[in-house]
């Protein structure tokens, strides 16, 4: 049998990080001059979708690299509940960078203009640079990715590569930020630079190791009724992503919840057997993550680890382990880590035979419902609201 449209997709992304490396660095040296980096106290990442998800996957590689403090918004919590309570420190001291690879998503277009109104410098990171969202500021980090190969071209998949790109860019801000300011040495900057690119074989290796565990593990979840992916930090960024490309590809129930988040709530699930996907990087939540893993394995839940390969304490309460073949800093992990949950959802669709988005019909399409999906059309508020 051929591979399904998103296998393909996945192939591809190893090569897409060789291509966009470089001249994302280069996009990012040019969007972030002096000026801007050593004026600002302060950075807020926003988006919506797959790009609220790496927004909250690159927080911490801001935290780490850039040296200043760093928060990821959905683009709704962002313009209607925190742009009209920024803090007051000065002109450009607050750096809004606003994710959309369409440029095209209504709250987020609303989310810069309403920054740009409250006085912080508004960055459009989009591969449109055309669109709405580019248009409504100076500046944008351009970050289009180079087309597919004739063959995949025109499929409508779950975006694998658009969340990949959107990843790197914002680890290529972090670095130029932190480089600039002085908190990174050029010799640092340069081998961060270096250790992004070198990703594309950790991932090549993910993938190849990863999809026959996938395949098996989708052969024995044919009675699932939900999945749960788990992860803190940025990993959280990674398992709401790994959510949506489930919701996205086999149209199963899936949700993302926190490390800690899951013991606290996660008891009173009425089906024992919830596939329980965790995804930890051996980093500063790790101990959690192994109770967690001890407390999902006793309570009857089918666990499978994403976690660096040779994990050995959290793997031990788990049925299966999708390892990490690599080394991957924790900051930039949400990059390889969401790579198990892309082949658990396209292996998913092919073992049902479902029809990406459903195809684009239920709710989108009934009367009463009309509007209720917009995402590029609807209504936008002009004024900073405190």
């Amino acid at each position: 049998m051929s591979r399904s449209p998103m296998h393909q997709q996945i192939d591809t992304l190893p090569e897409l990080v060789r291509q966009i490396a470089k001249p994302f660095d280069v996009s990012a040296r040019s969007t972030f001059d002096f000026e801007l980096c050593t004026s600002v106290k302060r950075i807020y990442l926003v988006g919506c979708g797959d790009s609220y998800h790496a927004s909250v996957g690159a927080e911490l590689a801001f935290h780490q690299l850039a040296g200043v403090p760093t928060q990821a918004l959905s683009s709704l919590t962002f313009s209607r509940y925190t742009v009209g309570y920024l803090p007051e420190t000065g002109p450009n001291t607050n750096l809004v960078i606003a994710v959309s690879v369409s440029g095209g998503v209504s709250r987020t277009i609303e989310s810069l203009r309403l920054a740009i109104k409250a006085g912080a410098t508004g960055i459009a990171l989009t591969g449109a640079a055309q669109a709405p969202l580019a248009q409504s500021t100076k500046k944008v980090f351009q970050t289009t990715v180079p087309p597919l190969p004739d063959e995949l071209a025109g499929m409508v998949v779950p975006g694998v590569r658009s969340y990949l790109a959107s990843q790197m860019a914002l680890y290529s801000a972090a670095i130029r930020i932190g480089e600039v300011r002085g908190h990174l040495t050029t010799a640092q900057a340069d081998g961060l630079r270096a250790e992004l690119l070198g990703l594309a074989d950790v991932m090549e290796a993910t993938i190849k190791v990863c999809e026959p565990v996938a395949k098996e593990l989708v052969t024995g979840w044919k009675q699932a009724k939900e999945f749960v992916f788990v992860g803190g930090g940025p990993l959280y960024g990674a398992a709401m992503f790994s959510a949506a490309k489930v919701l996205e590809a086999s149209g199963d129930p899936a949700m993302a919840q926190e490390t800690e988040e899951w013991t606290h709530l996660q008891y009173f699930t009425e089906d024992p057997p919830t596939p329980t996907i965790l995804l930890d990087a051996a980093g500063f939540d790790a101990d959690r993550m192994e109770e967690l893993a001890r407390a999902a394995q006793s309570i009857g839940r089918s666990v499978v680890a994403v976690v660096p390969e040779g994990e050995q304490a959290i793997s031990q309460y788990a049925k299966a382990v999708m390892p990490i073949k690599g080394q991957v800093r924790e900051c930039f992990a949400a990059l390889i880590h969401s790579i198990p949950g892309e082949l658990i959802a396209a292996e998913r669709a092919t073992a049902l035979g479902a029809k990406y988005f459903r195809d684009f019909g239920a709710g989108r399409t009934v009367e009463w419902a009309d509007g209720a999906s917009r995402i590029r059309n609807s209504h936008m508020i002009e004024d900073v609201q405190r």
